[in-house]
């Protein structure tokens, strides 16, 4: 599942009425069935005036997270859209509550294997009363453990510095595997941050194995089921959600193209190459290649083997461009960032390697905001 677009907001919970009015419009444009329209706008600014800010109804809050996801310009994926389950927990207002409810969303999305699309929308940004964070880039990620010299000992080089984070707020560490799961850092209230450490029942992973290579179990590679984004603000009329985890599921070139690919992240090429028997002596033998493709096989292999949800790149690229069609007959505009909508692997391969796009900005949207809280370091 790839990230949505970054893209500045002020953070102060203050709501611009145009804001507000143009996403109400959308709304009542998009659902001629939801009532008068000048009534709810004029309530909306009313509580923008008498507070800084107003509170979506149900109805607004899926419309808007689905259209948040429907605008996002890096995400391949959004055929199904219209799909997306929305889980309404504004009413959840403590970090062990939000822990909880995010172990909740991991269940519910995990579906046993079958991957379900799906947004926790926790409380919004108010004037002076920021909204929860969840500090993890996902709810799942691996620990990534560095030496004193910095060099990586185990598991994922991304992951090193909210592992050190985590270690300094209190986490033992695991067991010093490259898969060790990380506890989730949550703050809420103003109060010091939490760690949530996730039951393994709500972590489904999957053992990756070649249908032709035995040998390859033995490199003791595993994914995790659910790609949930938990860092990314929900940006809804105005409104910041800062707080609100979504998972799509798995691109089978995100985790054998990139995340175990890539050099400053597992970086298992050469390991694959190795063991393929290639000539690793020349980047010209195109041993890079020939590994990742086997990566890559591997994973879709064993997804499919444990029946968990995976799509190939070949197949996304097909329902982008289905979506796209509708979208153009729908007469709305579909942003994609060409350079995140090809894939990493074969891009010339696939359909949407072909074409332009229009790299806009919409709202709603999911967006990066640059904060730092009093007790990161």
């Amino acid at each position: 599942m790839a990230l949505p677009l970054h893209r500045p907001a002020s953070g102060d919970g203050v709501v611009d009425p145009d804001e507000a009015d143009k996403f109400l419009r959308l709304y009542y444009t998009e659902n001629p069935s939801a009532g008068p329209f000048w009534p709810r706008l004029h309530e909306a600014l009313a509580e923008i005036t008498a507070t800084g800010t107003y509170t979506h109804t149900y109805e607004e809050l899926v419309f808007g997270a689905r259209v948040a996801w429907r605008n996002s310009s890096r995400c391949i994926g959004r055929l199904y859209w219209q799909s997306l389950r929305v889980r309404d927990r504004r009413f959840v207002d403590t970090a062990e509550g939000i822990a909880v409810e995010a172990v909740e969303h991991l269940r519910e999305a995990t579906g046993a294997g079958r991957v379900r699309p799906t947004i926790t929308v926790f409380g919004q940004d108010r004037p002076g009363r920021p909204g929860p964070r969840i500090w993890n880039e996902q709810l799942i990620r691996y620990a990534g453990y560095r030496g004193h010299d910095g060099t990586l000992l185990a598991g994922d080089a991304r992951n090193a510095d909210i592992t050190a984070t985590a270690r300094r707020l209190g986490w033992p560490g695991g067991p010093g595997t490259d898969f060790d799961v990380l506890p989730l850092i949550i703050e809420a209230g103003g109060k010091p941050p939490l760690l949530a450490t996730i039951p393994q029942d709500a972590i489904l992973e999957v053992p990756l194995v070649h249908p032709a290579y035995p040998w390859f179990a033995e490199l003791g590679l595993r994914w995790h089921a659910v790609p949930a984004i938990s860092d990314m603000c929900l940006e809804i009329g105005g409104v910041c959600y800062p707080c609100a985890p979504f998972n799509g599921w798995y691109m089978g070139t995100e985790i054998g193209a990139r995340n175990l690919a890539d050099a400053d992240r597992y970086d298992r090429l050469r390991v694959v190459a190795k063991r393929l028997g290639l000539d690793t002596s020349s980047d010209r033998t195109l041993w890079k290649d020939q590994a990742l493709v086997e990566l890559n096989v591997a994973v879709l292999h064993s997804f499919e083997e444990a029946g968990v949800t995976i799509t190939d790149h070949h197949t996304e690229s097909r329902r982008f461009l289905s979506h796209l069609e509708r979208e153009e007959r729908s007469g709305r505009m579909c942003p994609a960032d060409w350079s995140w909508i090809v894939p990493p692997l074969s891009g010339s391969l696939t359909p949407v390697f072909h074409r332009y796009y229009d790299d806009v900005q919409l709202t709603p949207a999911l967006v990066h905001h640059q904060r730092k809280s009093q007790y990161e370091g």
